[in-house]
């Protein structure tokens, strides 16, 4: 078996939110060690089913063995960007119960060395999270035009000196391609000032190589809308975010399908179909303090919930 390490992060609060029930149906869309499944499973047998998606063979293979007394799972090797027609070819018309995201990377793929999602440790430009994929961090670092590359560090990392940084590797990448984790961290590094932070200067940049190369936000994106039209009533969607700008998306997803009106002031007959969703939380959930201190990186998290109330 491989050695699989992972945190479950708010495990409990994001299936409590759930409202599990034996005899409906459930989905993980991102199964990882197991952790949620298990949970579910825990809570819906012997009667509910529960269908988990991972990309990763790594998971698939740990989360399998995790779970082999549970005969009312199904683990599909697929991205949860193919919901709808999974679903459809396992002869599900309606998830029933409820839907469960756990987005970003996991520990495992953090910081397993190999993977190249690290500026700590020495590997091949990666951060792939599906291993099949032909696109990697290498195409990103070594063939984007310098003023894309200005645009993914501006909006998907949020990082002040992208001018800087895209300027440094474009200048490198005449010399020769930049090939590994540290050697783009130490460009990084001597591309940026040196100012007081609690993080390293190569966290943001590296934070929008791994969502560009992973299409993070348009895969979330679009995979809310595909789940609302797989809602039935009653059927939650609980997800968990890691970053600010996947939280903006979840957040404004939730927000346009539970508001009731979106006629622009001056439009005097309003004609919108009535809300999909009901918020169950107006604030994110976060993680608690103890598990803050077991897992740190589980400070960044937060739960959002919704319920569908369309018949």
């Amino acid at each position: 078996m491989t050695d699989f390490k992972h945190y479950t992060v708010m495990k409990n609060e994001a299936v409590d939110a759930l409202a599990c029930k034996s005899g409906l149906i459930y989905v993980d869309c991102t199964l990882g060690g197991g952790g949620h499944s298990e949970l579910i499973l825990k809570r819906i047998s012997p009667n509910g089913k529960l269908i988990s998606f991972d990309i990763d063979q790594d998971a698939i293979d740990a989360a399998t063995e995790r779970l082999k007394e549970y005969k009312n799972i199904t683990i599909v090797k697929n991205s949860y960007t193919n919901i709808k027609q999974v679903l459809k070819d396992l002869g599900i018309q309606k998830i029933t119960g409820g839907v469960l995201f756990d987005l970003g990377a996991s520990y495992h793929q953090l910081t397993k060395q190999e993977r190249g999602f690290s500026f700590s440790k020495e590997a091949p430009l990666d951060m792939r999270f599906n291993k099949d994929s032909d696109f990697s961090a290498y195409d990103v670092v070594n063939k984007y035009k310098e003023d894309e590359l200005v645009k993914i560090f501006s909006e998907y990392g949020e990082e002040r000196f992208s001018k800087r940084i895209a300027k440094a590797i474009a200048e490198k990448r005449k010399i020769a391609p930049i090939k590994t984790t540290t050697e783009l961290a130490e460009l990084i590094v001597s591309a940026t000032p040196k100012i007081k932070s609690n993080i390293h200067p190569a966290t943001r940049v590296f934070q929008a190589i791994r969502i560009e190369v992973n299409h993070e936000l348009q895969n979330v994106k679009n995979t809310l809308n595909d789940v609302l039209d797989l809602l039935d009533f009653g059927a939650i969607i609980s997800v968990i975010s890691f970053h600010s700008l996947e939280d903006r998306v979840v957040k404004q997803f939730f927000k346009y399908h539970s508001t009731r009106c979106h006629c622009e002031p001056n439009q005097m007959i309003c004609n919108c179909p009535p809300p999909v969703l009901e918020l169950v939380n107006k604030k994110p959930i976060t993680a608690t303090e103890q598990e803050i201190n077991e897992n740190p990186p589980s400070r960044s998290a937060k739960l959002r919930i919704a319920r569908c109330i369309r018949r």
